[in-house]
């Protein structure tokens, strides 16, 4: 006969199962996040590269703020990201007066991240002035974007202000008229708060999203200045000090041609509020930190920066720098999602061993690793190259890698962001953790400053088809192949020879209206051979100096999994690959003799 009743089984469960301690105990089996860590001393990748890529002066001057950035990105801009994310900004549309006096209400901890990114370090000024973080003159910009890598694995939205001050900035200084500079440019640069006025750009239209030249703001002259009519549906920072736009002056032609750029400041100097309006909010997936509003012109008035017919072009030149800012974003929050990956990886167990220890996690973690070490490379050779300002070849070489950088990193962004996410389980779907915001986040860089095809078509249309700048990039590339010691001979020729194909493709799809539908592969092509040599080259570089050569292996994981035309049902990764996987994995240098021999097992 069975017993049934319900009071004997309740008898056998210990009491202590329930308890507090209890809780606290099982939750160990928690993996942690990366809270806590300095996100500078944990990445040897970057600080590496940065020994490869930087002067040795500058880069001993700057390892203390680096490391100090990399313990806040850690730590408490970690946490500070956290709520303004959590509390996005409000938009008050009158004073208490009823005065139509819109304001943008912040969270205390986005005031405090703005803190740290502009009065801290100074990440707005540094290339534009001497004197930032005590450095005697102005600094390159491969600094810039070393102090944006980390701080946009902690905090992404604050890094559009700073971005976007930093370019308005700099249009300002090459077009402005002498009066507008002495007004605004020392208040745009300075570290102080308390004049520090803050950059925004106004760009998008109802009418056209990435055509940007079917703009219908118009410009009606009025004595020195002009006055603005019209909307702007997406604008970066809606609450900035001073603005740029593109607006089409009354009678202009139609078309990018026809616009002019032009400066609109939020208060006149005679301290009046300039006449246009917030009218909304962008309720955003992500980056929700940072204000994008809808603005209404009023006759607002501006001031033409530049030649009349010329804006299309000097706005552009604001576009390039932030498209490497966003390959800069990408790459740091690749570095952040792996990061948090492996940690998931190495402190949880399942199914009896710790997770780095199951095969096919480790091949994921190797394919997240990839992806984010192509990006290092990618913005390590491209902010290197932009210093060299008066070189015509890199000068080519920028003009393609930036939109090239931008379209590959940011969709490989979002690739790595969700597969961090998975690692993490079901804890990745939710808010508490950092995953949630990773993946929201990564899925701007696809959006703003061009989408992917947009992109793709400028790498392919223009500077390949119009600029023949993939001319300069492919001796750049064969250059540093040639100059890459160590490089074992098989495998020399099977990336030269890849790169030759690569660069003729792009020139093949250039060169025929009729496949333009393969410009998306073949600016992919060429991102990935050039990480894969830039890889190849960093490696021997590093191994040759005693350091870790494990760069070269990656390099034939982008020639194996990025572009191979094997068929994706082969399973012949052969035993290089698990060699290679764990070499990688294991936190030991690769010296070079171990990687030329996983080159061409």
């Amino acid at each position: 006969m069975n017993d049934l009743s319900p009071i004997a089984p309740l008898l056998t469960v210990p009491a202590s199962l329930a308890g507090r301690s209890a809780v606290a105990q099982r939750s160990e089996h928690i993996a942690p996040d990366c809270s806590g860590l300095n996100f500078f001393e944990i990445d040897r990748s970057f600080r590496d590269l940065l020994g490869l890529y930087m002067e040795a002066p500058l880069l001993a001057h700057l390892t203390g703020p680096l490391t100090e950035l990399g313990e806040l990105a850690g730590g408490r801009l970690n946490r500070l990201a956290d709520l303004a994310d959590k509390h996005p900004p409000v938009l008050h549309p009158r004073d208490r007066y009823g005065r139509d006096e819109e304001w943008i209400e912040v969270h205390p901890a986005y005031d405090e991240i703005r803190r740290i990114a502009f009065e801290r370090f100074g990440m707005h000024a540094m290339t534009h002035r001497p004197g930032v973080l005590g450095w005697h003159d102005r600094m390159p910009i491969i600094a810039k974007q070393a102090f944006f890598y980390l701080f946009s694995q902690a905090e992404f939205g604050v890094l559009c202000p700073v971005n976007l001050t930093d370019c308005t900035s700099d249009l300002l200084e090459r077009y402005g008229s002498e009066e507008l500079r002495a007004r605004y440019l020392d208040r745009m640069l300075t570290q102080d708060m308390d004049r520090l006025l803050f950059g925004a750009q106004f760009m998008t239209e109802k009418i056209g999203g990435s055509d940007a030249g079917a703009a219908e703001l118009t410009a009606v002259r009025d004595g020195d200045h002009w006055r603005l009519y019209g909307e702007k549906w997406f604008c970066s920072n809606a609450d900035g000090d001073v603005a740029v736009l593109l607006a089409r002056p009354e009678g202009a032609r139609p078309g990018s041609r026809g616009l002019g750029l032009f400066l609109m400041p939020k208060t006149l100097p005679d301290g009046s509020r300039n006449d246009y309006r917030i009218v909304r909010l962008k309720d955003k997936l992500g980056s929700k930190s940072m204000p994008s509003g809808e603005i209404v012109f009023n006759g607002a008035v501006a001031y033409l920066l530049g030649d009349i017919d010329r804006g299309m072009k000097q706005m552009l030149e604001m576009v390039n720098p932030s498209r490497v800012s966003h390959l800069t974003r990408a790459a740091g929050m690749m570095r952040r999602c792996l990061n948090e990956s492996m940690q998931v990886a190495r402190h949880r167990n399942a199914f009896g061993r710790r997770v780095i220890d199951h095969p096919l996690m480790r091949r994921q973690l190797v394919k997240m690793m990839v992806k984010t070490e192509q990006a290092l490379s990618a913005l390590m050779l491209t902010t290197a190259m932009m210093g060299r300002i008066d070189d015509p070849v890199a000068a080519k070489v920028v003009r393609i890698l930036t939109p090239i950088g931008k379209y590959r990193a940011s969709r490989d962004n979002i690739a790595v962001a969700t597969a961090a996410m998975e690692a993490r389980g079901g804890n990745g779907y939710i808010e508490d953790w950092p995953n949630a915001r990773l993946v929201r986040d990564a899925h701007l860089g696809v959006i703003w400053d061009g989408t992917s095809s947009v992109n793709a078509l400028d790498v392919i249309q223009r500077a390949v088809g119009k600029e023949r700048a993939h001319v300069q990039l492919g001796e750049a590339l064969g250059e540093r192949l040639a100059d890459t010691r160590g490089l074992p001979g098989q495998f020399r020729t099977r990336i030269e020879t890849t790169l030759s194909q690569a660069v003729r493709f792009a020139e093949e799809v250039a060169d025929t209206p009729s496949k333009e539908r393969f410009s998306r592969v073949a600016a992919s092509a060429l991102y990935h051979v050039t990480t894969a040599v830039l890889m190849a080259h960093e490696g021997a570089q590093l191994a040759a100096a005693g350091g870790d050569a494990r760069r070269m292996l990656m390099a034939r994981f982008v020639l194996e999994h990025r572009l191979s035309d094997r068929p994706k049902l082969a399973a012949d990764g052969g035993d290089w690959e698990e060699a290679a996987i764990s070499a990688l994995l294991e936190e030991t240098p690769v010296s070079l003799d171990q990687a030329s021999s996983l080159l061409t097992a």
